[in-house]
């Protein structure tokens, strides 16, 4: 979570943790609510690490007071989606999911305007406002969907082109901040962003590889993935879904060097498996091999690929299982 504040440009100045029996409409208890009211001349943002509630929300930002901003880990998530984003397509991936996301919050935004009580007479401006913008939210997410189906479809057609001309693809997916865009620059030279901050890479991105064979693939680079990924921001993957989905080979690529590399692995399968993806043909890569410190840890993934794309290590190794792994699926284009 540090890391993902971290990468939206924030300064970390503290951690609080709790656990809970159940879930509370503050999220946070009323004793840790305090703790950090107390705290409040030290910060002015409070980022917790789930997806809350309209409902849970609100009642934060009413207990923290006017001057400190609420922010889950959909918004904050979407907020770095916001800034890494490039292409066209990309960017009205990001804002309708930003509009989907506000869209059921819109009923505190007004409150300062709202009056007590019901009945005639008693209908405030701040629920014409909540009304309005709703209007044109829900307008601008009709709009946003018709650009993107225009989109979707143009690189569907792209897609069916690549198809037609039997050249395979391979799919890079993995972790954020595994390295999987270091090592699509070194092996294609695309010279995609390479950086250490999480979703550096949001947009896909393919090039045409040679193969040892000589044999030619259309290799993509996609969208890291990450622990707890919110519905919102699953949604907002879509362009890298649908290049995984015609994908006939997932490369996983995985970081060696750290000490949470088997969580890592666990939750990029579980989303895969969540898409429909578990049954495509998939090689796991273990990147950053320079970094380890001793060779003992290669035994523990015995049908993993040891790379490193800072170094050139294993690389040759690397395109040959592909080469081999895609000889056996199916019938290459020479290049």
């Amino acid at each position: 979570m540090g890391s993902l504040a971290r990468s939206a440009g924030a300064e970390v100045v503290g951690t609080i943790t709790q656990q809970l029996e159940r879930p509370v409409h503050t999220y946070l208890g009323k004793g840790k609510i305090e703790e950090l009211r107390s705290l409040r001349e030290t910060f002015d943002t409070v980022i917790l690490d789930d997806e809350l509630t309209p409902t849970q929300q609100r009642n934060l930002e009413h207990g923290f007071g006017d001057n400190i901003k609420v922010i889950d880990r959909t918004a904050l998530i979407l907020d770095i989606f916001a800034n890494r984003a490039r292409t066209r397509e990309g960017k009205l991936q990001v804002e309708l999911a930003q509009h989907e996301y506000l869209l059921p919050r819109l009923a505190g935004q007004w409150s300062h305007l709202e009056r007590l009580g019901g009945g005639i007479g008693t209908r405030g401006p701040g629920e014409t406002q909540i009304e309005t913008d709703r209007r044109l939210i829900n307008r601008r997410i009709q709009s946003l969907k018709a650009d993107l189906n225009k989109v979707r479809s143009h690189r569907s057609l792209q897609r069916n082109r690549r198809s037609a001309n039997d050249i395979p693809v391979v799919a890079l997916v993995g972790y954020t901040n595994a390295g999987k865009s270091t090592l699509f620059n070194k092996v294609t030279s695309a010279g995609v962003l390479q950086s250490s901050a999480l979703f550096a890479t949001l947009d896909p991105v393919t090039r045409r590889v040679k193969l040892p064979s000589n044999h030619l693939v259309l290799m993509s680079d996609t969208v890291g993935f990450i622990h707890k990924l919110p519905p919102a921001v699953v949604a907002a993957f879509r362009a890298t879904l649908e290049e995984l989905q015609s994908a006939d080979l997932l490369v996983h690529v995985a970081s060696a060097s750290s000490r949470n590399v088997n969580e890592h692995i666990a939750v990029v399968e579980e989303i895969l498996n969540d898409l429909g993806l578990s049954a495509k043909p998939s090689l796991l890569v273990l990147n950053k091999s320079d970094l380890l410190t001793e060779d003992t840890n290669e035994r523990d993934w015995p049908a993993g690929q040891f790379v490193s794309a800072i170094t050139g290590r294993g690389l040759d190794k690397f395109l040959c299982k592909i080469d081999q792994m895609l000889h056996d699926e199916i019938e290459l284009p020479v290049g």
